[in-house]
């Protein structure tokens, strides 16, 4: 057995999507400094900041919030499946048959993005079509490698509104760069946040 740990870690200098609030890290008590005899943080960070769960309450008003979510579907047998299109859509999809698939995850250059200083615009993503195809399929638990199912300033989060308005669990900001395309036992586990619209999560991979 093998575990393949998928999450990019929350750190200072983590990439956020533009407009997003900055990943801030500060120590308030260190060991032996002041008399402290504890080591103490103050976390502050976005719902969507790094490797993070989107519920359908993220875009549509009356959806489920990330703490009610069915955790039944963020566990189980999940299918990583690599694209080497510069975008996911209907023909991307046509390769690939998703019968017997519940939870798929996108492998695709955006992986290697995450030894990158900046944020990149030209990210590989999810087109409407290719929404509705999946929704379409059954698949419950979508999961892309970088900070959005969507295209970078897209007039319309098209892809967010197919597959959260169709009852699917949307996963972003994977690392996929170690990972195989192929089965896996996934286990995703967001913050339980009250009433949030995400919350970032850690996700592993079982071989």
């Amino acid at each position: 057995m093998k575990i393949h740990d998928v999450t990019v870690p929350l750190s200072r200098d983590l990439i956020v999507y533009p407009g997003d609030p900055p990943t801030r890290i500060e120590k308030k008590s260190s060991i032996g400094e002041a008399g402290a005899r504890c080591n103490l943080s103050r976390y502050s960070f976005g719902s969507h900041s790094g490797t993070h769960v989107d519920p359908p309450f993220h875009f549509i008003k009356d959806g489920i919030t990330v703490d009610k979510l069915p955790l039944e579907l963020l566990m189980g047998r999940a299918r990583v499946v690599e694209i080497t299109a510069q975008r996911i859509d209907e023909v991307a999809l046509g390769e690939f048959d998703f019968t017997n698939d519940v939870r798929v995850l996108f492998k695709t250059r955006n992986s290697y993005f995450w030894s990158e200083k900046k944020f990149v615009k030209d990210y590989v993503y999810i087109t409407a079509g290719a929404a509705l195809m999946l929704v379409n399929n059954g698949i419950k638990v979508v999961g892309i490698d970088y900070l959005s199912v969507d295209k970078f300033e897209a007039d319309e989060p098209e892809a967010h509104l197919t597959l959260l308005g169709g009852g699917t669990i949307i996963i972003e900001g994977l690392d996929l760069r170690e990972v195989e395309s192929g089965d896996y036992e996934m286990v995703c586990l967001p913050l339980k946040v009250k009433d949030g619209d995400g919350a970032p999560a850690r996700v592993v991979l079982r071989s």
